[in-house]
């Protein structure tokens, strides 16, 4: 392969590598794969070494004929799985229609009046207003836009853990890991980080000997119970129901509070709340390690936010589009019935339905099926003339035609099919069978068990003895899983800074291929666990 981008190749034949491809073979695949890299630069990190050639549902096939179990999705893209027939017949329909009419230019094009129809209907009815974008960095970017012309603040404050983008200013906003801001400083200024209650970790569940954390059995009871119960909105298909797990009594987690109270020390010690534009969080925290919210959290947090006319801003890239078994994650906790008509704060935060609700939601990643779309929902008064006139929002390729049209069709699909029930109903038969695992190692080796729907984390930990929760793991047991996962033809991802990996399949996955995906995680975890 010394020939690909050396003085040998031909600058007009170009490198070679798709012609090189055509063998079929997994020689011939791991020489394009090294000419790739070659051009590639290296900060672009890559799981697995593959080429896919196509993809239909859940699976993946690669140039030399391998089929995976994709347990990413995309990082959660893909939400109505590869190739969705009716997806790929609105792009291709769309596509002989008009490619691109850009948003600036044109006052709309027909595939964004369709989406916008069907966005208001699955959107809080408080969030009116939309905003299109292409990737979830530049749609929290504006988010940030939208959160200071409105309120005249400056300051915007994030949570540990949170992952928000790439941008130099989601950057800011993000420190589920290191890496991700490691050298590219100074960043936007006017962030803060608040802690997150990781409740696993948090010192005084230790202290009490985590009596206040529910055994693993009890988190895959819980799931059950809210799958069997959920009421997933517009078109979902009726109540999901989970088809096994254990049936001890559900118990969630009793939280000390303290996340909360340091939240307010903050807006006492570091940033005025007149200073302070808006609170940032993923109501399902994602790269960070899947983090549920204790019960009380996010509520606290809204009416923390009301009373100083702060704007709470729910990045629902990746738990948004059915994917935690509500269309949106935040609805697991702040119901639309539950906001309020009056709010006891001042300010620009708090509008009519502010209390109940976020002032601002993102999405991105599974609401176009893999397609580059994003975008805001917004109270419609945030972003009045006034505040923000015209030409202080835009963007070429925003509200992309075919991009929308995948939008459309995937809006469509998720409610006619029932995917977000079947979110709530596989997701607690997966964690149902994550809880049997975990009783088959010895204790602690499977230390978490967690998510809502089809966002499903798992930590490991070390071995414990005396009825302890928790003992630290092996550094890099989580990427072992993965690499023994995929050498068993299953594509899986890790979580965050500890040892954690994240099921993140399409919606339309079925109850055989989570039966398949845990028989192949049983075998991994056997053989990196048990060493």
């Amino acid at each position: 392969m010394a020939a690909v981008g050396g003085s040998n190749c031909s600058r007009a034949a170009g490198l070679g590598l798709a012609a090189l491809l055509k063998a079929g073979t997994p020689a011939a695949m791991r020489q394009v794969l090294d000419g790739v890299y070659a051009h590639t630069p290296p900060g672009v990190v890559k799981f697995n070494d593959v080429v896919v050639s196509s993809g239909e549902g859940c699976w993946i096939t690669t140039s030399d004929g391998r089929r995976f179990l994709d347990m990413s999705s995309g990082i959660g893209a893909v939400s109505t799985g590869h190739c969705h027939p009716a997806v790929v017949e609105a792009v291709r329909r769309q596509a002989g229609r008009v490619v691109h009419a850009q948003q600036n230019v044109f006052g709309a094009h027909e595939a964004m009046v369709d989406l916008y129809d069907r966005l208001f209907s699955v959107l809080p009815s408080s969030l009116d207003t939309f905003f299109l974008a292409n990737s979830g960095a530049e749609a929290v970017d504006n988010a940030v836009k939208v959160a200071r012309a409105a309120t005249g603040r400056q300051n915007i404050i994030a949570f540990e853990g949170g992952f928000h983008g790439r941008t130099l200013g989601s950057m800011a906003l993000t420190s589920s890991k290191t890496i991700y801001r490691q050298g590219f400083g100074p960043l936007m200024p006017g962030v803060h980080i608040a802690p997150y209650p990781y409740c696993l970790h948090c010192k005084a569940q230790a202290a009490r000997g985590h009596a206040g954390y529910p055994s693993l059995e009890e988190q895959a009871a819980a799931a059950a119970e809210a799958a069997a119960g959920c009421d997933t909105g517009s078109g979902s298909g009726g109540k999901a129901t989970a088809d096994e797990g254990p049936r001890a009594p559900p118990r969630d987690i009793s939280c000390c509070g303290g996340p909360l109270e340091s939240l307010e020390w903050m807006l006492s010690t570091q940033t005025h709340p007149s200073d302070t534009a808006a609170v940032i969080l993923e109501p399902v925290l994602g790269e960070g390690g899947f983090l549920v919210p204790p019960p009380g959290f996010m509520q606290g947090l809204r009416r923390l936010c009301s009373k100083h006319g702060i704007l709470l801003i729910a990045d629902e890239v990746q738990s948004g589009a059915g994917r935690t078994g509500r269309w949106w994650g935040h609805q697991h906790w702040l119901p639309e019935a539950a906001a309020s008509g009056s709010s006891s704060g001042s300010g620009s935060g708090s509008g009519a339905a502010a209390d109940g609700l976020p002032d601002i939601l993102v999405f991105a990643k599974g609401i176009a099926s893999g397609y580059p779309l994003a975008g805001l929902a917004v109270r419609r008064e945030l972003v009045g003339a006034e505040r923000m006139p015209p030409g202080t929002l835009g963007g070429t390729y925003g509200a992309n035609a075919v991009a929308c049209a995948a939008a459309s069709a995937t809006i469509d699909v998720i409610s006619r099919e029932g995917l977000v029930a079947n979110s709530a109903a596989r997701g607690a038969q997966l964690m149902a069978g994550l809880a049997k695992l975990a009783a088959e190692l010895p204790p602690g080796l499977i230390a978490d068990i967690r998510g809502r729907g089809l966002m499903v984390g798992v930590e490991f930990g070390g071995a414990t003895a005396g009825g302890a929760r928790f003992s630290p793991p092996a550094k890099g047991v989580a990427s072992a899983i993965t690499r023994a996962c995929a050498a068993r033809d299953m594509l899986l991802l890790t979580a965050g800074a500890r040892e954690c990996v994240r099921f993140l399949p399409p919606l339309t996955i079925s109850p055989a291929e989570v039966d398949q995906a845990l028989g192949v995680f049983r075998e991994a975890c056997r053989e990196v666990l048990r060493g």
